[in-house]
């Protein structure tokens, strides 16, 4: 008998650690203010990542729709004579929305229109709320209109039933799927865990390890002030955090003494994970990713020319006041990859720096150099091979996009490079989405340029197997 009540509070108190929206769509028969009733609702509730649990369902709301209703919706009053009343619905609308926040499109609209319904029969419904327009206009200005039909086309938003409860709400859902996704800042789920501090909810190891997938990601640890105080990126986040929680470095323990509560986003491109923790980690700030907070790329290959004119290769520290090809995260891993160059583009293991030697290289010996170190290969000719190499091993000047796996089994992620510049990434299932470039960088979550993302993504394009890169 107490295991199995040992097991529900568990259960319960996953369940209330976890971020939980309810996200909602009103229809109703219109009318003068606070005299309108509901015609149709629909209610997905969401955690942050993907549908939970849903409900959806016509409403007699026992007074006559405007016919402007019933021409925008299509719902008229023969068919809501058979439909629930308010009253009957009304229990499970509590049972969905319990412990939730409401997000809706027009929060105050659809907000009020409940809040009167549960009056009229006595019950005082309240809840926070957040709205999609109000977010979008932060997180994504300057669109020309953010009424919901409009805005999802814009994004590349599939949409289905238009003015009906159930398309309406599932746009808003993608749509705010999106947002969650574009606050760098994690302004929307700091508010949330401000929320579980109220409820005083305290979560510990084994409750916080059930909640993270085994998949590829960014994790964000925060602490009971909610506080960010860490974030990870892994291939698999319930390994990783495992093993901060029996972990014995100093990192470790004080993560461990620390933690509250855990946030995750799936990326399911390992590239984005790099890149959305290298970003995030630099704009949070938090406090045990100080090693982070400097480049991780200390070394860096340039190009200079000799007395000969011949390009030399010198893999150096990074010098900020030289321009690079590209950076290594340590020197045996930038020898290792200018020894693949040098074969590679037939190069001269004397002029890339990796045999040193007053006269001809060993290779030139062995006959695998065409003689470029003692003269042999004109200046003119030498160069072509090593300004291929540079071409091909660098973005500068070139617009892109890598294409990479996404979250799911029919998501794509798309990485935008234009004219050398790192814009941002985005998810896409609708090939449209990626051909049109307008399109594109409208769903894009946009992302800083700096030399570490830069190197980042140079790095992840030497080792991948699997990305593809569509030039425009």
């Amino acid at each position: 008998m107490i295991l199995i009540f040992d097991i529900v509070i568990a259960i319960d108190f996953l369940t209330l650690t976890l971020n939980m929206y309810a996200i909602l769509d009103i229809e109703t028969t219109g009318g003068q203010f606070n005299e309108e009733g509901i015609t149709e609702i629909a209610i997905y509730k969401f955690d942050g990542h993907e549908v939970v649990d849903q409900f959806i369902s016509l409403v007699n709301p026992e007074i006559p729709i405007q016919p402007f209703v019933v021409k925008l919706t299509g719902i008229n009053n023969a068919m809501l004579q058979s439909a629930p009343k308010f009253y009957e619905v009304a229990k499970r609308i509590i049972e969905i929305t319990s412990d939730c926040v409401i997000v809706a499109h027009n929060a105050s609209f659809d907000y009020r229109i409940l809040r009167t319904e549960f009056r009229r029969l006595g019950y005082d419904f309240e809840a926070k709320t957040l709205c999609t327009v109000e977010l979008a206009k932060k997180l994504i200005p300057e669109q020309p209109s953010y009424s919901l039909g409009k805005l999802v086309r814009s994004l590349g938003i599939p949409m289905a039933d238009r003015h009906r409860a159930s398309g309406d709400a599932m746009a808003t859902t993608k749509l705010f799927k999106m947002l969650l996704e574009k606050d760098v800042e994690k302004t929307i789920v700091k508010d949330f865990i401000k929320l579980e501090i109220e409820k005083g909810i305290s979560p510990r190891f084994l409750d916080l390890i059930n909640q993270m997938p085994a998949k590829t990601g960014v994790y964000y640890i925060y602490n009971e002030g909610g506080t960010l105080i860490y974030i990870g990126k892994s291939q698999n986040i319930k390994k990783r955090i495992n093993q901060h929680f029996t972990g014995i470095t100093t990192k470790s323990k004080r993560i461990q003494a620390e933690v509250f509560t855990i946030t995750y986003d799936e990326t399911g491109s390992e590239l984005i994970a790099l890149l959305k923790e290298s970003q995030e980690v630099k704009v949070n700030r938090p406090r045990y990713n100080r090693s982070q907070k400097k480049s991780f790329f200390p070394f860096a290959l340039y190009a200079e020319k000799d007395a000969s004119g011949h390009i030399n290769l010198k893999l150096e520290k990074a010098d900020g006041r030289k321009k690079e090809i590209t950076s290594f995260t340590s020197l045996q891993e930038g020898k290792n990859m200018l020894f693949k160059y040098t074969a590679k583009y037939h190069l001269c293991q004397k002029l890339t720096g990796l045999y040193q030697t007053k006269k001809e290289c060993f290779q030139y010996k062995i006959k695998e150099c065409d003689g470029a170190c003692i003269g042999e290969v004109t200046p003119e000719v030498y160069n072509l091979r090593v300004q291929q190499f540079i071409s091909e091993n660098s973005f500068e000047n070139k617009s892109m996009v890598l294409i990479d796996r996404g979250r799911n089994i029919n998501e794509r992620s798309a990485i935008l490079i234009e004219n050398g510049t790192y814009k941002g990434y985005a998810y896409y299932d609708l090939n449209y989405q990626i051909t049109n470039i307008d399109i594109l960088k409208n769903i894009l979550i946009p992302m800083q340029h700096n030399r570490d993302v830069k190197n980042i993504i140079q790095s992840y394009i030497r080792k991948s197997k699997s990305i593809k890169i569509m030039h425009f």
